[in-house]
């Protein structure tokens, strides 16, 4: 006979708010590791010392692997297992404080209680997370401030552009949100080492070095269906603009209702931000950093070649690239495989790049490893470091002979101005001193030399002692491109080139230029325009020559990255070439949001989006996306009628907040001539 089933108070609220999972809308219990919580159950007609409770996670449940726990009542908390404290009792209940392990595998438990020889009662489901607030926790963090930002806060801000020109947009993670937190735990569940393993890898999930590089894995799309496919190709049919999106939510959900099918598109912002989400809420402190100038080194000698035919076009050659920026995730926890001098934040990249032990999956990599150069340490050191210290080697090829000449070198271009969100208000604080010590100092150098030591690469490329073609003849003139204007979408480009001659005798130069518009990976899409001319130089004379890009001539061709590269290829007679080059990221017209009177809780406040149309032709397919957690459900699309030349819209929409603290409202707005541009605004929720 089936036993009767007690009625259980979980004390959903009071358990919440000591375990900080109050944020969470759920009926079932989240608590976190390492610390009690207290339920009160009916129908136990026998002495409460008898009583036994089963904690049970995965799909075959023994103590072995820690996902099995039996316990008695005790009158004290155990320092190793489980352990069950008896509060109080009456006539027909009985509450219970029961605590877990600091190193518990996190997951969906199932509660039952036995007594004497009966068969056990089942009391029902919980959810056990990582605890960031409690010191016996691999992901303790001992800054409160840094638990409510890192784990608590669902609004953050990626930088992007690239280093001339940082700009930042905001992102909704949500990871509180609806039915997110179900969604994170069948994420853990459809990766290749589940599959392949269900029991050893339930056994795994009380580590978060495991857990971050699990997830690394499966939030790309490749090798196991996971979350979010990438696309750079600048096309994006079939799916949606990588650009387009403003939070995680719609991201996980889509994934979800349509049978756990990857959702199209992501690059690597995407990736890093729905990573955040999904780490944030299992409880690992978790952070999305911007690299500028990123260098993705595919051949692993921690340096990227780049090459340019004699046109000045950059030619798809070799597998290096070095993208305006890329953005992955820094996590907190301990390294307790490395020691205490590595634990602390920790590299993950979801975005699939390169191949780690046969899949696509990056991490984690210690951060104070990659400063120190220590590439030999677990996981995929090389490959970080060279993100933000490869060499950069810029080669003439001439397709016809083969031949391939070295313009010039630079140890001092990649890994500019790493970005992160402050703690608790929307600023950008740069953390590049944390990847690596001063550029161009001795200690940089050294670290450089030792890391190439550890990967064994002395002998194949020495700066020091370059082989005959690397070495590097001292150029004539010297150029750059100058901005004469503004930078910004709907209008002409207007730039300078400036050439100056270094040499005390005259100098005839051959100059080809083209503009391509390019993705943020610098991959390009579209020419744009091209132009020659020839030029002398009087004796240390410098030059200017004009170059306009009329906004028809791009219009057509802009990649929603707004980002145009210029080259010059500089062709000195009697001379070596001398390549000029610069990525200019041209800004979207502003948008303007206002609150229209008080918001508080439950209560309707209209909110007033505004955007002047800054072009002289009419734009059309106007779309407005809102979203914002605890601001509004889900997202709200908005259909704007056609904008005339200059004309100025408004569009009013109402919110219903659903909780009081500061919460941020992320609007995008679209049309045929402007693509996703974006802007947030702190909303303040008053009970």
């Amino acid at each position: 006979i089936a036993a009767t089933q007690p009625s259980t108070n979980w004390h959903l609220k009071e358990n919440a708010r000591e375990h900080h999972t109050s944020k969470f809308s759920s009926e079932e219990l989240i608590v976190r590791r390492g610390q009690a919580f207290t339920i009160t159950f009916n129908g136990t007609e026998r002495p409460e010392q008898n009583l036994i409770f089963i904690a049970e996670t995965g799909p075959k449940p023994s103590k072995a692997t820690k996902t099995l726990a039996t316990f008695d009542i005790t009158s004290t908390v155990s320092k190793e297992g489980w352990s069950a404290v008896l509060q109080s009792t009456s006539s027909n209940s009985v509450s219970i404080s029961i605590s877990s392990p600091h190193n518990a595998v996190i997951g969906r438990y199932r509660l039952s209680v036995q007594s004497g020889s009966s068969s056990p009662e089942i009391l029902g489901t919980f959810v056990l997370l990582f605890n960031p607030w409690s010191s016996g926790d691999d992901v303790f963090m001992p800054n409160k401030a840094e638990c409510e930002e890192y784990v608590l806060e669902e609004f953050g801000i990626i930088f992007a552009g690239n280093k001339n020109h940082i700009s930042s947009f905001g992102w909704n993670f949500g990871q509180f949100q609806g039915d997110i937190l179900n969604i994170c735990l069948s994420i853990m569940d459809r990766s290749l080492y589940y599959r392949q393993d269900p029991v050893t890898d339930v056994s795994h999930r009380h580590d978060p070095r495991y857990l971050g590089r699990v997830l690394s894995a499966m939030v790309n799309a490749n090798d196991d269906q996971g979350v979010v496919l990438g696309n750079w190709s600048g096309k994006y049919e079939g799916g949606k603009n990588p650009s387009s999106w403003t939070g995680s939510g719609e991201i996980l959900q889509s994934w979800k209702k349509s049978g756990f099918k990857p959702v199209k598109y992501g690059q690597c912002w995407v990736f890093a931000a729905v990573l955040t989400t999904v780490l944030r809420c299992l409880g690992i402190p978790t952070r999305t950093i911007t690299n500028f100038s990123s260098a993705h080194d595919a051949d692993g000698n921690l340096r990227v070649d780049e090459f340019y035919d004699a046109d000045g076009n950059h030619l798809e050659r070799g597998a290096d690239s070095v993208w305006n920026f890329h953005v992955w995730n820094e996590s907190w926890f301990t390294r307790n495989d490395l020691g205490p001098a590595y634990s602390g934040w920790q590299v993950l990249d979801a975005t699939p790049q390169e191949e780690s032990g046969g899949i696509y999956q990056c991490g984690p990599a210690s951060r104070y490893a990659i400063k120190e150069g220590e590439v030999d340490l677990d996981y995929d050191g090389p490959f970080v470091f060279a993100e933000v210290n490869a060499d950069c080697m810029y080669w003439n090829y001439d397709s016809a002979t083969g031949k391939k000449t070295l313009i010039f070198s630079k140890s001092t271009e990649i890994g500019d101005s790493i970005s992160t969100k402050a703690v608790g208000r929307d600023a950008r604080v740069d953390v590049t001193s944390d990847y690596k010590y001063e550029e161009g100092s001795a200690k940089e150098r050294d670290v450089f030399k030792k890391a190439r030591k550890k990967l064994g690469l002395e002998d194949k490329f020495d700066p020091t002692a370059p082989k005959q073609e690397e070495i590097e003849q001292k150029p004539d003139i010297s150029g750059k491109f100058k901005v004469a204007g503004s930078l910004e979408v709907g209008k002409d480009l207007n730039l300078l080139l400036v050439l100056e001659n270094l040499q005390s005798d005259a100098k005839t130069v051959n100059v080809n230029m083209t503009a391509w518009s390019t993705l943020y990976t610098r991959r390009r899409v579209n020419q744009i325009w091209k132009d020659s001319i020839s030029v002398t130089l009087a004796p240390k004379e410098e030059k200017q020559f004009p170059i306009k890009i009329k906004y028809p001539e791009y219009q057509q061709q802009l990649t929603t990255d707004k980002t145009i590269q210029v080259t010059a290829l500089c062709h000195v007679e009697d001379g070596i070439q001398v390549l000029v080059q610069r990525n200019f990221i041209l800004d979207n017209p502003a948008i303007d949001i206002q609150v229209l009177g008080e918001a508080k809780v439950n209560k309707e406040v209209v909110v007033e989006v505004a955007f002047t149309n800054p072009i002289d032709t009419e734009v059309k397919d106007c779309v407005l996306q809102v979203e914002g957690s605890d601001l509004l459900q889900g997202i709200l699309e908005l259909r704007i009628p056609p904008l005339k030349a200059n004309e100025k819209s408004s569009t009013k929409f109402k919110l219903i907040p659903s909780e009081a603290g500061p919460k941020h409202l992320l609007v995008n707005f679209s049309c045929d001539k402007f693509a996703d541009i974006k802007t947030f605004k702190m909303v303040n929720v008053i009970n």
